[in-house]
């Protein structure tokens, strides 16, 4: 049994290994349709990877980049109208803090032109596009295409083409050598860096990491699900009829075996078939659109007050004896028509659950329904395989009574405070300001006092036996949810309660924030008082009037530039591979950045260098560089950077961060997206030990 499940478990688990540095999350076709002379339409489609997203052509000013096509223009064609694009997925999105506008799976764009020569000919242009996932991004790319048109033979008159001037960029011999002065860093630090493509990025472990927390709840939740009033009295119940057959205790143990594996394949083909038939498409729809998630919202709503005692919920008769009438038959189709009877049955209680789980999984990978409901069923068929397997531990069981009713009510306040997220997420995305952060948060703190009140025994739901006295159990776990609520207190006043981050709206949505109107009086007090402290950097900052470091702190945004000054102080630099689109770069720099202890040591330990991939400033022709990674002729601050990062480090999504000492060189392993602070922390202090240690 225990192979069989880890050899499921490696084969659930194994694609999520396969993930490429270089990422090509968007795939290009293109098609015309012409079906009169005097018009054709130009169809460009664009195959977006699962996961991953597309962005508008219409995104607000400030947001991440949109989608554009540009058409060279000549004489044989005339545009009709823009281009038009299907109806985009919209989202708020907290960091950004606007609505955007995305595709996934598939988008179709399409162009009118009017034909205006009586020659076939060719029309050209390029698509520049930026995609990203719920970690990283990839910097703006081009894709060059072209369409094959025929002539229209009731054309006026021949027109004439005008060739597109060719640019003379590529030789021009500064921009040759300003390309070689880049990247001519790289060969002493080689070896290094190829160890660091090699390895896996700190995203890919996070998706690792966090593909395993989901397994760790979700088989939490499947223990939760055993002591609920519809599963535990099963277990003796269930066990007992397996080991009734005192002839053949092996064949008794065999089929009670069949039994968990049943339950462990019943849940883990319905996370199969919600993977494998909702898609991408219906993760972003109910993570974005009011109507499901309003529907959530009540679902939650209904299960709460069920749990609480309002009613009972369950599935039709018919359907729970048919299961039934299999199982009587016995024998291996017995065992897992048993199986089958007990999903049923404890339905009005895991229910709530399994959708909890499903709902979570939704908005994650391929893989992610599979695996919560392979931890789920995994914890909930472990009792009944041990049990059976050791019988004489029945004995030890607590018997039924008023505690399961506990348990049920402590899950209701449970389903109330969760379901509110789901009226959140469309709140937000709508802008309807009904469940602003300090209303969220006032309801949360309600519910979890009310909780703690009855795990005192101060309040008495239907079914809910007498409480002659308060058991240890109930007295720890009520100073644990009154502790919670004291410290949601002072989020009513703008307190970050970054341990609860996932859950709240954002701090944006706060109507009274203190915290801010600290920090702007504060800001006030020193652009007021004094000249303040002196700059940190060599010299003004090229691009510093338009690009900005997060907290105040001072540095480049050019290579460069930054190598320079860290000679002339002998500093190690640290290297923010960044975008103006990188929901995931505002994340870290909101949640990681902000810590003292990572903030501190970037303001005095470093050379801090912000390198945005994404942005689209066109530099003048001697600055311009030909890439080594594609040929291509680079011209904007965003293409520069973004070839640089490809070239040197074999990496295209952001955030990333290197730490290079004076000469250019990797001091350690790069990181990626990532939460762990401390983990940050130990980064940037192995960079500098590994700094110093040169120096000496």
């Amino acid at each position: 049994m225990k192979k069989v499940l880890i050899g499921l478990a490696i084969l659930l688990i194994l694609p999520i290994f396969s993930l490429s540095q270089i990422l090509d999350p968007i795939k290009w076709n293109f098609k015309i349709e012409q079906s009169k002379p005097e018009e054709a339409t130009l169809v460009m489609i664009a195959t977006i990877d699962r996961t991953w997203h597309l962005y508008s052509q219409d995104i607000p000013k400030g947001g991440p980049i949109p989608t554009l096509f540009t058409f060279e223009k000549n004489g044989n064609f005339e545009l009709l109208g823009k281009v038009k694009e299907p109806k985009a997925i919209e989202e708020n999105d907290p960091f950004a803090n606007m609505l955007l506008k995305f595709f996934t799976d598939k988008a179709e764009f399409r162009q009118k032109i009017k034909v205006l020569s009586r020659k076939n000919f060719m029309v050209k242009g390029v698509v520049n596009f930026m995609a990203c996932d719920d970690r990283q991004c990839i910097p703006p790319s081009d894709n060059d295409f072209e369409f094959a048109v025929k002539g229209n033979p009731d054309a006026l008159e021949p027109a004439a083409v005008q060739p597109a001037s060719a640019t003379t960029a590529a030789t021009k011999s500064d921009s040759v050598k300003h390309a070689l002065q880049l990247s001519a860093k790289a060969d002493s630090g080689a070896k290094k860096i190829e160890q660091a493509a090699l390895g896996k990025t700190d995203a890919d472990k996070a998706a690792d990491e966090s593909l395993l927390w989901f397994f760790l709840i979700s088989f939490l939740a499947g223990l939760a699900a055993i002591v609920t009033p519809c599963v535990f009295p099963m277990i003796p119940m269930t066990v007992t009829f397996f080991m009734h057959d005192t002839t053949s205790k092996r064949k008794a143990r065999l089929e009670a075996t069949v039994y968990g594996l049943s339950i462990i394949v019943i849940y883990t083909v319905i996370g199969t078939l919600v993977a494998v038939t909702l898609g991408a498409n219906f993760a972003n729809f109910i993570s974005t659109h009011w109507i499901p998630n309003v529907l959530f919202f009540l679902i939650f709503m209904i299960f709460a007050a069920s749990f609480l005692g309002m009613f009972e919920i369950t599935l039709p008769s018919w359907i729970v004896n048919k299961a039934d009438k299999q199982a009587d038959k016995g024998g291996f189709s017995g065992a897992f028509f048993m199986a089958f009877t007990l999903v049923l049955v404890s339905f009005s209680c895991t229910g709530p659950i399994v959708g909890a789980i499903l709902v979570k999984s939704a908005g994650g990978a391929l893989v992610m329904p599979i695996v919560g409901m392979l931890g789920f069923s995994m914890a909930f068929a472990l009792p009944f395989g041990l049990f059976a397997f050791f019988p004489s531990w029945l004995s030890g069981l607590p018997k039924s009574g008023g505690w399961l009713n506990a348990v049920k009510v402590v899950l209701g306040f449970l389903e109330l405070a969760l379901g509110l997220k789901f009226l959140s997420i469309a709140d937000q995305t709508y802008h309807w300001h009904i469940l602003d952060r300090e209303v969220y948060l006032a309801f949360w703190i309600v519910i979890f006092f009310l909780m703690g009140l009855y795990l005192l025994g101060k309040l008495k739901f239907n079914h809910d036996s007498d409480l002659p006295y308060i058991s240890v159990p109930r007295i720890i776990l009520s100073i644990f949810v009154f502790s919670f609520v004291v410290y949601m207190i002072p989020g009513m006043w703008g307190a970050p309660l970054k341990a609860l981050s996932g859950y709240l709206p954002p701090a944006t949505y706060q109507d009274f924030d203190m915290n801010a109107i600290v920090q702007k009086e504060v800001a006030g007090i020193k652009s007021g008082g004094g000249s303040g402290a002196a700059s940190t950097l060599c010299d003004k900052a090229k691009f510093a009037d338009f690009l900005k470091l997060p907290h105040g702190l001072e540095g480049y945004f050019d290579y460069r530039q930054a190598l320079n000054c860290a000679k002339k102080q002998n500093k190690p630099i640290f290297i923010d591979f960044t975008g103006h689109g990188c929901v995931n770069c505002r994340e870290m720099e909101a949640n990681v950045w902000s810590d003292p202890k990572v903030l501190g040591r970037l303001r005095e330990n470093f050379i801090v260098t912000a390198l945005y991939v994404d942005d689209k400033t066109e530099l003048p022709e001697n600055e311009w560089v030909i890439s080594q990674y594609d040929k291509k002729v680079k011209k904007t601050i965003g293409k520069i950077f973004a070839d640089l990062q490809i070239t040197r480090f074999k990496v295209n999504s952001q955030p990333y961060y290197v730490l290079l000492d004076t000469s250019g060189n990797l001091l350690t392993s790069p990181r990626a997206y990532n939460l762990d602070i401390e983990a940050f922390v130990k980064f940037l202090d192995t960079g500098v030990g590994n700094f110093k240690k040169q120096q000496k």
